[in-house]
């Protein structure tokens, strides 16, 4: 079984070459899923940077009128 066609779940190895088509088409909605959580991390920590970056702009503008 060549390591490159393998998947390891729970401790368990599976050849993918001898996957149904359906249990296929699951592993690639599971690897679709997990591209867009790290998408969406990503997303929110630039969200978070930028929400920061616009309250501390805001308190250095609001410091300066004082």
């Amino acid at each position: 079984m060549s390591e490159k066609n393998t998947l390891e779940f729970d401790g368990v190895k599976y050849n993918i070459d001898e996957m149904t088509d359906q249990q296929k088409a699951m592993l690639k909605h599971v690897a679709d899923l997990e591209q867009k959580l790290a998408n969406a991390r990503f997303n929110l920590d630039q969200l978070q940077f930028s929400r920061q970056a616009f309250i501390d702009a805001l308190k250095a503008s609001l410091n300066e009128k004082s």
